[in-house]
């Protein structure tokens, strides 16, 4: 006899009196006593969440806090069967838990995402993924993630847990552009500034804060972002509505890692932004779009 398949529960942990005044308050306080805050950066709608680094225990109730705090639901993936278990699965769904069927057979995690996110179209709701996998040394990404956005058309919601900024919650919103490669490394660059509980175990490795940069700085990074390839500085200077720009600015932004020197063309240099530029401009802007 064929099972009846698992669909995600629409009420959870997070809906009703209980989260939104009682965990609501108590999150309230303990990041208040702890000097904690939340990101500025609001995400809005359904959205696929990559939760990094992950390399604590402690990253989970810092993650959960930030998001009860900014009214936004969880999901995570589970095994089917640990949901069909007698109240220990209704306890797990109702904590966020998502069915997951891996057999030929079952309902694939982007048709179930791809379902629910259509009739809750107007809800705030994360669909947690760690990428490293593990709290210990990883050396890759798992990138699962990048598949499900792109099945269930839904964004990357960049999320972290930085024990130096003491931050937690979302710091942008990203659309892919299809372009897996290219994505993932502006998305991984991103997370180089970010600093885990025990850093030598992240991945990406720690790199260090970012850098100061000038709102001018940050202005020529993202129009050079909507450039498919290379600008020269003239295109770059057309693109923000100047009829100048200082070749002092692209050179410190050279020597900081964030534009490189390509090609020249008729003897004027063209630039391009690196992964360690758009990683940056993911922190500087909670959506970008590029083109």
């Amino acid at each position: 006899m064929t099972k009846k398949a698992l669909a995600i529960r629409e009420k959870t942990i997070f809906d009703g009196v209980f989260t939104k005044y009682f965990l609501k308050s108590l999150f309230s306080l303990w990041f208040k006593l702890a000097g904690w805050k939340t990101t500025s950066t609001e995400a809005n709608g359904a959205g696929v969440a990559i939760a990094a680094p992950h390399t604590s225990n402690w990253d989970f109730p810092f993650a959960l806090g930030a998001a009860i705090l900014q009214d936004t639901k969880i999901y995570f993936s589970i095994k089917d069967s640990w949901c069909r278990i007698p109240v220990i699965g209704r306890f797990m769904m109702w904590l966020g838990a998502m069915p997951i069927d891996r057999s030929s057979k079952g309902k694939g995690q982007v048709e179930l995402i791809k379902s629910f996110v259509e009739k809750q179209k107007d809800c705030r709701v994360f669909f947690l993924f760690t990428p490293e996998g593990t709290r210990g040394q990883s050396g890759k990404w798992k990138t699962g993630f990048y598949h499900v956005a792109e099945g269930a058309g839904i964004p990357i919601f960049l999320a972290k847990v930085d024990y130096r900024k003491k931050e937690s919650g979302i710091f942008h919103s990203y659309n892919i552009t299809g372009d897996k490669e290219e994505d993932i490394a502006a998305i991984q660059a991103s997370y180089k500034s970010i600093y885990g509980k025990f850093p030598e175990n992240q991945f990406p490795h720690y790199e260090g804060p970012l850098p100061a940069l000038s709102d001018s700085d940050a202005v020529v990074m993202k129009a050079l972002y909507t450039f498919k390839g290379v600008a020269t500085r003239m295109e770059i200077a057309a693109k923000i509505k100047k009829k100048e720009l200082s070749s002092a600015m692209l050179d410190f932004l050279v020597e900081k890692g964030f534009l490189e020197i390509t090609e020249s063309v008729d003897s004027e240099p063209s630039y391009r932004l690196t992964c360690a530029g758009k990683g940056c401009l993911l922190h500087l802007y909670p959506t970008l779009r590029a083109g």
